[in-house]
């Protein structure tokens, strides 16, 4: 079989999909559609066919989207793929459509509603597209429960179209569980991702301040990540009253995660929190909000806690839970986090279900 693998960003494609592609080559050739933001190169050196496709990642432009439509039809043309895989909202709407006018079988991820869904009229009209674009794909795969049942309230599918994963999953060969780190320097809360306001933030920085002032040395806040332009000088004010240290966008989380006691995201949406998934795996406790996207990944009490969404002080009731606990027991819930990754999020299984649902394959244990 022939694969087209089309989404908006090369170097998230390799951090999460990689196994998946490697699936498909052992059942035919893959050629990849995307934005060459990083990792083509090693794409390239696996055996995949790689075409640097242009995509609007965030811009509502009719003229450029119906280009990147017509983009798509004239790929489909010329590679003439046996089956179409497709992840991010504008490959997901307009490579979909193209492949349900032209009859290509195809399977659709949904990463996340994102901010599409959260105001109208966008809202409305995004519905309406992923309506007609996904009428007739195979699958739809989703991250969670919540975003799933939220396409079938709206219309958009029904459940039996349907395949809910544990996210991307984590590969617990990569991600292993690290020795929990030493204390005598402080308890160190780690923020990392997208330093932007849906991350949330601006309620992260109002409980760190608090902690701050009532705790000094006794914690630490590292951000690991890149700024929005707009937190540019939110985030050096923070750094230079010593509220936060900032250590920028790292290649490789892994040290950090290791360096850290527990991690810290108080999202407002997800599809499923790759960060959370990684920092269990490492054996770390999370923090997080008590919405679809980041509760699957903890069990509350167990393995972390679960804060209201857009509530600083209830986050920072949560941080300040996790310092009064004993190090046995801030130990504990990491190690509850390692195995609650080995039970429900391990890569090969999200892997082998993905395949399964895409090729209708019995799914290997």
């Amino acid at each position: 079989m022939k694969f087209l693998v089309i989404t908006n960003h090369s170097y998230m494609l390799w951090q999460f999909r990689r196994e998946v592609i490697a699936e498909l080559q052992k059942r035919g050739e893959v050629v990849l559609s995307m934005p060459f933001v990083g990792h083509e190169d090693d794409f390239a050196a696996m055996g995949c066919k790689c075409m640097q496709t242009d995509v609007d990642r965030r811009g509502i432009n009719p003229v450029t989207d119906f280009k990147l439509y017509q983009t798509y039809k004239e790929l489909l043309k010329s590679e003439q793929p046996d089956m179409v895989i497709t992840y991010s909202i504008k490959p997901n709407i307009y490579a979909g459509y193209a492949c349900r006018k032209m009859g290509i079988p195809y399977c659709v991820n949904v990463q996340g509603l994102g901010t599409a869904f959260q105001k109208e009229p966008i809202a409305a009209a995004v519905t309406l597209m992923y309506r007609v674009a996904l009428k007739k794909a195979k699958t739809v795969f989703f991250e969670n429960k919540g975003n799933a049942a939220e396409f079938v309230r709206r219309g958009i599918v029904p459940a039996e179209q349907e395949t809910v994963l544990s996210g991307a999953g984590v590969n617990l060969d990569v991600y292993r569980q690290q020795p929990y780190p030493p204390e005598e320097d402080g308890i160190h809360f780690l923020f990392l991702g997208r330093i932007m306001r849906e991350k949330g933030v601006d309620e992260l920085f109002e409980a760190a301040k608090g902690l701050k002032k009532k705790y000094g040395e006794k914690v630490v806040f590292d951000l690991v990540g890149f700024f929005e332009d707009e937190y540019k000088e939110t985030v050096e004010r923070l750094a230079a009253d010593g509220v936060v240290k900032f250590h920028g966008f790292q290649s490789d989380p892994k040290p950090f995660y290791g360096g850290s006691h527990c991690v810290v995201l108080p999202s407002y949406h997800e599809g499923m929190s790759n960060v959370l998934l990684e920092a269990a795996a490492t054996g770390r406790a999370v923090i997080t909000t008590d919405i679809h996207g980041c509760k699957e990944a903890v069990d509350d009490g167990e393995s972390g806690f679960l804060c209201k969404k857009k509530d600083s002080a209830d986050l920072e009731n949560c941080l300040e839970r996790f310092i009064h606990l004993d190090t046995a027991a801030r130990e504990r819930m990491g190690l509850q986090g390692r195995r609650k990754m080995e039970a429900e999020f391990d890569k090969k299984t999200v892997v082998n279900e993905t395949i399964a649902a895409m090729m209708g394959d019995p799914v290997s244990v």
